[in-house]
């Protein structure tokens, strides 16, 4: 493993333990030569599950993208990068669990809002906004009016 600072492969192993889903282990390495530490993951490979975009191109499931998209949509918000791993963490597994080659980007998107609507709802309304293609202020109040009539039990109409 190359240090990411100083692209040297010597390292050392200074802890390591199974991460939160289970189904990798993390390990904390510290480099040999400039002493700095990071942070791997080892993970089973597994078949590879396709991702059904809109226009009807199929992609390789890319927990990267799904956490990058994650991360924009709860910039700013008290998010820490941990709840963001558990969540793209739960939502790889329930791929893996239920589809066996394919998943529609929709229920895709779906499975990440039932998540992020729980943890945050400025961050969910963000990453909606972005995977429903809001077009207009509508869009939102449309969104925003079943969150507020949990909350607030029965809310006028905005």
């Amino acid at each position: 493993m190359k240090c990411p600072f100083c692209q040297t492969d010597q390292d050392r192993v200074i802890d390591s333990r199974t991460s939160q889903d289970g189904f990798a282990i993390r390990r904390r390495r510290e480099c040999l030569q400039c002493k700095r530490r990071y942070t791997t993951y080892e993970r089973i490979e597994e078949s590879e599950v396709k991702v059904v975009k809109k226009d009807g191109v199929r992609e390789p499931f890319n927990r990267e993208k799904i956490r990058l998209g994650l991360s924009k949509a709860c910039w700013k918000r008290p998010v820490s990068d941990d709840q963001i791993l558990t969540i793209v963490a739960e939502v790889e597994q329930e791929v893996y669990d239920r589809f066996d080659s394919e998943i529609e980007s929709r229920d895709l998107g779906e499975l990440l809002m039932e998540r992020l609507r729980k943890l945050d709802q400025v961050a969910f309304v963000r990453f909606a906004s972005v995977y429903r293609e809001f077009k207009d202020v509508r869009d939102f109040v449309d969104e925003l009016q079943p969150m507020l009539r949990e909350q607030d039990g029965d809310v006028a109409d905005i």
